[in-house]
């Protein structure tokens, strides 16, 4: 832009300058007048359009002197040139009045590559940096960071009038802060608590410390006394190695860490993102950690035996219970059925006993029954003696007598001539002839009973 300026200043110059020369002139030669006239573009240069043209040419050239172009992304610190400062903050067309424009980034991107990286727009570049953790193993850790510049306008002012380039600020503060910072984290942590679930913890804690000051912390020292093994021999016990433990714990300020301020916090300046890429441990503990790595895998393996083993146990156990508890059903059962079969029996000699009992109580009723029948027939008996005939003498004596008479009485030959008698007689002629030939049979029958 100045230099088009510069080129139409000149121009504007030169045709107000040569303008007359190349006006129409007469000139003799060869003793002739002869009248040579100027191109018509030249012409038409008057001295006002001339000067107006190197006026506009001024004008061009002092453009960047007094407006600028703010890009996105930067924010400009102004100097005028009376001593005043500003600053501008957003993009666009801005206004100068010839102050000398210093860009700063808004964001700057700090990140540690390896050599063979191909990196681009990264205005910090830095190398691995290298922390000892407090159980003194070293590491070497790769960590990529953005940082914003104060978006207030006086701490900006202060930043830039204090670093003057963005470099200056990158390289002397940005690096080595982080720097410092990461050797504090390492040495806030273990290594073996970082590969044991700790990792997360660590970037959260360089993330902190970044942001908002240093933790204040103080270093306890722990003490393991280890003894040797107790003899059967001997009942004395030395100590066979004393081990140093530290730890790391914050310092409290009414129940807040206490924070120690850095350049980053001083400065107002914005940590916007920190990531930690990788934890590179030195080779010797990874050794280590291969060596423990492959003694918890024979371990586990081992303990994967035994589990097995006690599941073999334990499923043989469980067989030998379970063919024992079959055998102990099966006899149960032959019991039970000899158990039941005895007790049927059981209650079948019971049933027969009672049965029997039954028996003898009916028959002994029965007898007791006889004995009274034939005690009644004998009192019986005894009385009809007494009274002359038995009770089966007298039942057989009607039956033969009844017998008898009717055979009589069909044997009997009546006479011819009936002589009736008087009134006073006592019966009919026929009644009284079969009276006396009953008592004929009746006492032949007598006289043959007795005999």
């Amino acid at each position: 832009m100045i230099l088009l300026g510069i080129l139409i200043i000149l121009f504007g110059l030169f045709m107000f300058y040569l303008r007359p020369q190349l006006s129409d002139q007469d000139q003799f030669e060869d003793g002739v007048l002869i009248r040579r006239k100027a191109p018509p573009f030249f012409l038409m240069f008057t001295k006002k359009i001339s000067l107006f043209i190197a006026g506009t040419g001024f004008m061009v050239a002092m453009l960047p002197y007094l407006f600028f172009w703010a890009e996105p992304g930067y924010q400009y610190f102004l100097v005028y040139p009376t001593g005043h400062s500003d600053v501008v903050m957003n993009q666009g067309i801005k206004f100068r009045g010839f102050a000398k424009v210093v860009p700063w980034q808004k964001y700057i991107d700090v990140k540690v590559t390896d050599p063979d990286d191909e990196v681009k727009d990264i205005e910090g570049l830095m190398k691995p940096i290298p922390i000892r953790f407090i159980d003194q193993v070293t590491a070497e850790v790769k960590i990529s960071g953005r940082f914003q510049l104060p978006t207030v306008e006086e701490d900006f002012i202060t930043l830039a009038i204090k670093y003057r380039t963005m470099d200056n600020l990158v390289q002397n503060t940005l690096i080595p802060t982080i720097r410092e910072q990461t050797n504090n984290t390492g040495y806030m942590y273990a290594a073996q608590d970082y590969i044991s679930g700790e990792a997360q913890s660590f970037r959260q804690t360089l993330d902190e410390q970044l942001k908002d000051g240093a933790y204040a912390v103080i270093k306890i020292e722990h003490k393991d006394t280890v003894f040797n093994e107790v003899q059967k021999t001997n009942t004395d016990r030395a100590i066979k190695e004393i081990r140093t433990s530290y730890t790391v714990e914050k310092v409290l300020e009414n129940g807040l860490p206490k924070r120690i301020p850095h350049e980053l916090t001083e400065n107002n300046i914005i940590v916007s993102q920190v990531i930690v890429d990788d934890v590179v441990l030195e080779p010797i503990f990874k050794q280590r950690l291969e060596a423990q790595r492959d003694e918890s895998a024979k371990r586990q393996i081992e303990q994967q035996k035994v589990e097995t083993a006690k599941a073999a146990q334990a499923r043989i156990i469980a067989e030998g219970e379970r063919d024992k508890a079959g055998e102990r059903v099966a006899q149960e059962k032959e019991q039970v059925k000899q158990l039941i079969a005895i007790e049927t029996k059981l209650k079948q000699e019971r049933t027969n006993k009672e049965l029997a009992a039954i028996a003898l109580e009916t028959e002994r009723l029965k007898a007791q029954q006889k004995k009274v029948s034939a005690d009644a027939k004998a009192y019986e008996n005894a009385k009809l003696v007494i009274a002359g005939l038995t009770p089966q003498e007298r039942a057989e004596w009607q039956y033969k007598t009844s017998v008898g008479v009717a055979a009589e009485l069909s044997k009997l030959t009546f006479p011819q001539t009936m002589i009736i008698g008087g009134e006073d007689s006592g019966g009919t002629p026929l009644e009284s002839l079969i009276g006396a030939a009953m008592a004929k049979q009746l006492t032949t029958d007598n006289s043959n009973f007795s005999n």
